[in-house]
């Protein structure tokens, strides 16, 4: 049994170079569609789990086949009939299907037909899109008989498919391009594209409320459970007059090697979004006390080296007592990233959610920020003549030279007489903010002190 060829993702960049067609993959809950649309990107993108409802957002990824690309929305397990959190994934998927160009609908050929696949069927012909009907977990020769059972459908011919050996594949994906619209001629207008937003923060503080706002659309399932988002959810979004791309991502868990199943590849996933932003606005929910999680991944993406703006959320329950508490816990706590700019806002009903931009601009601006090896050694020389390093043990090393080596995150090398302290790091990076700004971004510092026997 031959294993059909796996279609590989665009060119490995983050981003597409032309508007490209869509094609939704819907079906009911757990017949296959993540590990299917993994199959068809060709890596393990979509999150996996043999539990009905991981996927609960409409996810896009980029894919090619035959040279051709498209892109493929995931959407949540579609059940007509659901009713609260489960009603708003069914939704999200009728919106998928409403914005694609052709879908491909899942079935679980090992069940046949049941009364939610007949009744999504309805919702399909109502839309008026090409449909391509795929019976997943066909394995074997035995199982490709009963697939074609699914003829009674009404939606022409089923492809029979494994996802997760990969059996059919080929075919299914001749048949998705034959359905979907000519890709348009790319375009090189936009050289740099949008600036990539991570929405970062422990789970069920707001951060796909806030999405949602900026989106001016119900783009991310919200629900009061906490971990509503495992997918990170991609967003082009018009803000200041610019485009923006939002990446909303699972809340991160206390640790990773806490989490279990999905939570874990959910994690590694937001890991991943943060790596991919140039700037990440930290959700933390106001009316609670800053927590060591919050601390925790403030640190991470300090240490990644992204811009970062601090986003207060649910300010609406914020009280005068509250923050008289919150203003002690952020000179506290955040001491150590007073250089991010910080904003109150409430998602859910979108107050203040616009003063997001000007401390967005701020931060990018401060990440990119470059000081001339003139100006940078014109300033070290007086911050060592007015505050030298304290002698140690006889000992007292000096900074002789410095030099900015790349920006975002701006990073600096200080060639120097000997080891320095951490504390003298410290106080070289507030002087260098106080001279050069830096607002929102990390600023990383490196030595290399003179080896012995060099004068």
């Amino acid at each position: 049994m031959t294993t059909d060829p796996q279609p590989t993702d665009l060119d490995g960049t983050d981003e597409p170079t032309g508007p490209t067609p869509v094609l939704a993959v819907v079906g009911r809950p757990n017949v296959g569609k993540s590990t299917l649309v993994n199959r068809i990107i060709g890596r393990r993108e979509a999150v996996v789990q043999d539990v009905p409802g991981v996927t609960r957002d409409r996810i896009s990824y980029d894919a090619t086949w035959n040279g051709r690309g498209f892109t493929v929305v995931d959407t949540g397990g579609w059940d007509p009939d659901a009713r609260g959190l489960a009603e708003r994934i069914a939704a999200q998927a009728e919106v998928a299907v409403s914005v694609a160009d052709a879908v491909l609908f899942v079935v679980d050929a090992t069940v046949g037909i049941t009364d939610a696949d007949e009744a999504v069927v309805r919702i399909l012909r109502k839309a008026k899109k090409p449909v391509i009907l795929a019976a997943n977990k066909v394995d074997d020769q035995r199982a490709e008989a009963e697939a074609y059972g699914l003829w009674n459908l009404g939606l022409g011919e089923p492809y029979p498919v494994s996802a997760l050996h990969g059996r059919g594949s080929g075919d299914m994906l001749d048949a998705i391009l034959a359905a979907l619209p000519e890709t348009p001629p790319e375009s090189f207008a936009e050289v740099g594209g949008p600036r990539r937003v991570a929405i970062v923060g422990k789970p069920n503080v707001g951060k796909s409320s806030l999405l949602n706002k900026l989106a001016k659309e119900d783009r991310a399932v919200v629900d009061d459970a906490a971990g509503t988002t495992v997918d990170p959810v991609d967003e082009l979004v018009e803000l200041g007059g610019r485009t923006w791309r939002f990446i909303d991502t699972a809340g991160i868990r206390k640790r990773v090697k806490e989490a279990s199943g999905h939570e874990y590849y959910a994690s590694l996933r937001t890991a991943g979004a943060v790596e991919r932003a140039e700037v990440c606005v930290m959700v933390v929910d106001g009316s609670q006390p800053i927590s060591e999680q919050d601390l925790r991944i403030i640190t991470q993406v300090a240490e990644a080296g992204r811009a970062l703006v601090i986003a207060f959320n649910k300010w609406d329950l914020v009280d005068e007592e509250r923050r008289y508490y919150l203003d002690r816990e952020i000179e506290r706590e955040l001491v150590r990233v007073q250089w991010a700019p910080r904003v109150n806002i409430t998602a859910r009903t979108g107050w203040h959610v616009d003063r997001l931009v000007p401390a967005l601009d701020a931060a990018l601006e401060g990440w990119s920020t470059r000081v001339g090896t003139g100006a940078l050694n014109s300033f070290l020389g007086r911050l060592v003549a007015e505050h030298p390093h304290p002698v140690r043990g006889g000992k007292q090393p000096k900074v002789l030279f410095g030099t900015q080596v790349s920006t975002e995150p701006p990073t600096f090398v200080l060639f120097t007489s000997g080891m320095l302290e951490a504390g003298y790091l410290r106080y070289i990076e507030r002087r260098l903010r106080e001279e050069f700004g830096f607002t929102g971004s990390p600023i990383h510092l490196e030595q290399r002190p003179r080896k012995k026997g060099k004068k």
